[in-house]
């Protein structure tokens, strides 16, 4: 039966990857228009998300927004055929690089051997830009992601994250050491700490104002593995996704975890109130609350 179901998921992406663009984004805002009225649940979590996050903006403002990340989401999830399916030259047409690309290609002489850690947000175009990485840049690319319920998904994910260069996926339970002597030895992690992966290995810093639990990895893998961060940015466009590169951050870390995750968490705002349509409202970033508090959602 699994073999069964990703025949299938793989098969239906190869026929969609072979779309234009704009008729899978069209069938992407029908699909998220429909999860919208469908999906109550996950709504009410992107609606208390954006009460919390943007408070000045009216019920009907909020619920107008919360369609759009519905539509937004179905749109990447449909994106993954082409990105994962398509050719290199369709690729190059459209993933697309934007910003400081001399950071990435370490052209300074002082940071040629030099670790990166590339914080990328959950951006819906966070696979275009590992895709893009990974297809123009040299060297070797970590990650940690969470293993999906579905085997027949995590297959599916996990071949087309490993389409091009040099990469290991890594779970948390994998363990780090493997991802610091990489950094030391001049490799590239792409990082997504973002999220609220609960209590255990997080601390508590504002994000729109509202206390967040927030794993510090940011800081402890630039730190421990001697690298430099480099924020990464994907935006979803008409001719596909826009990947900016960030000037590398200086004086990071600071030897001050707290702070360190509080300022990640601040520059990540400035990102996200560009197109806030774009960003992982679904996910319960709030969901652990400190000592005392009550649940949000």
């Amino acid at each position: 039966m699994i073999r069964l179901a990703h025949w299938a998921l793989t098969s239906l992406m190869r026929v969609l990857a072979l779309l234009p663009l704009t008729w899978l984004r069209g069938l992407g805002a029908v699909v998220g228009q429909v999860l919208f009225v469908l999906v109550k649940k996950r709504r009410k979590v992107v609606l208390v998300n954006l009460g919390l996050c943007f408070p000045t903006l009216s019920e009907g403002e909020r619920h107008e927004l919360a369609l759009k990340v519905f539509k937004h989401f179905a749109q990447a999830w449909l994106d993954r055929a082409w990105i994962w399916y398509g050719s290199e030259e369709l690729l190059r047409e459209r993933l697309r690089w934007a910003g400081e690309l001399q950071a990435l290609k370490r052209e300074d002489p002082q940071t040629k051997t030099q670790g990166q850690v590339i914080f990328a947000p959950h951006f819906w175009g966070l696979d275009a830009a590992w895709t893009l990485l990974t297809l123009d840049m040299p060297g070797e690319f970590s990650t940690i992601f969470t293993p999906q319920s579905s085997k027949a998904s995590e297959a599916w994910m996990t071949q087309g994250r490993s389409r091009f260069g040099a990469v290991s996926l890594n779970t948390r339970e994998d363990g780090v050491k493997k991802i610091i002597h990489s950094l030391r030895q001049g490799g590239t992690l792409y990082l997504l700490p973002d999220m609220n992966f609960g209590p255990e290995e997080s601390i508590f810093v504002d994000f729109y104002g509202v206390k967040a639990a927030t794993v510090p990895s940011l800081s402890k893998f630039s730190r421990v593995g001697q690298a430099q961060v480099v924020p990464v940015i994907s935006r979803m466009t008409s001719f596909g996704y826009e990947i900016k590169v960030h000037k590398p951050w200086a004086h990071f870390p600071t030897g001050d975890v707290v702070a360190d995750t509080q300022e990640m968490n601040h520059w990540l705002e400035g990102e996200i109130n560009q197109a806030p349509e774009q960003y992982l409202w679904v996910h319960k970033r709030f969901k652990t609350r400190p000592p005392g508090e009550h649940q949000i959602y």
